[in-house]
């Protein structure tokens, strides 16, 4: 069996209930390119497994109806009109305000002159004011995607010479707005931990690489076509973990 199907399996080992309740969800899904990945993986596993179908529409104008909305948030390369974009979006919805929303930053919103705390300031005072205004919608929190960093012997050669290595700059910002917002809301409200699953290879070990002496995390190669977008594998892989998430996000008594 190859991987992309065992990881489907699990999502036939959820309860009835936890089924039942995913194919009622009316999810708000903000994003850009990576989002669309992440939604064609989950149309991958509609194919083969039809109890977990969801209806997927792209439109900013939010459905009442069950299945997943959604919409290109903001412009790339400036995520505070991401948080923005989708705070009009949620705003907007009156009586269509979902049961689950969710705002995914891309990997390009991250470069070595961000400021990412400036950034996450921004996301967490926006996250706190939709909370407070919709209270009975769940807000699942994402982190930022990762690209693929450079390895072998030119890593080698560029620590002796003291040039900078492909894409340790980027991925270490994102590591740090990720870190954020995993110290923010990790273990109090619902986490789709995006990054973590991206650096997680098949065999349970993470790409990683060290960023002014700490560890940080880079998107697997196996997972991506282009260093950034994910593959047919990584996309299956990806949005098996969303479902999930979301199932697990909207459980009786979960924190929101």
């Amino acid at each position: 069996m190859d991987s992309g199907q065992a990881r489907t399996d699990a999502l036939n080992r959820l309860s009835a209930e936890d089924r039942g309740r995913l194919a009622s969800l009316r999810v708000a899904f903000g994003h850009q390119s990576v989002g669309y990945d992440i939604l064609a993986g989950v149309e991958d596993i509609a194919r083969v497994t039809p109890a977990l179908k969801l209806n997927i529409v792209e439109s900013a104008n939010l459905s009442p109806s069950p299945g997943i909305t959604h919409f290109r948030a903001g412009k790339n390369e400036f995520p505070l009109t991401k948080i923005d974009e989708f705070v009009r979006v949620i705003d907007g919805a009156g009586a269509a305000a979902p049961d689950v929303a969710l705002v995914k930053f891309c990997y390009i919103d991250a470069n070595p002159q961000t400021d990412v705390r400036g950034v996450f300031a921004h996301y967490r005072d926006a996250l706190a004011g939709l909370r407070a205004r919709h209270p009975r919608t769940t807000f699942l929190h994402v982190t930022m995607p990762l690209r693929t960093v450079q390895t072998g012997w030119k890593v080698r050669v560029k620590n002796l010479i003291g040039r900078p290595i492909g894409g340790y700059a980027d991925n270490a910002k994102r590591h740090e707005y990720n870190q954020l917002l995993r110290t923010e809301y990790g273990g109090r409200q619902p986490l789709f931990d995006l990054a973590a699953i991206e650096s997680t290879r098949a065999d349970g070990s993470r790409m990683t690489f060290s960023a002014n002496g700490q560890p940080a995390f880079a998107l697997a190669p196996e997972y991506t076509y282009d260093g950034g977008h994910l593959n047919e594998a990584g996309r299956r892989y990806v949005a098996e973990q969303f479902l999930l998430a979301l199932a697990q996000a909207t459980q009786p008594g979960q924190s929101r």
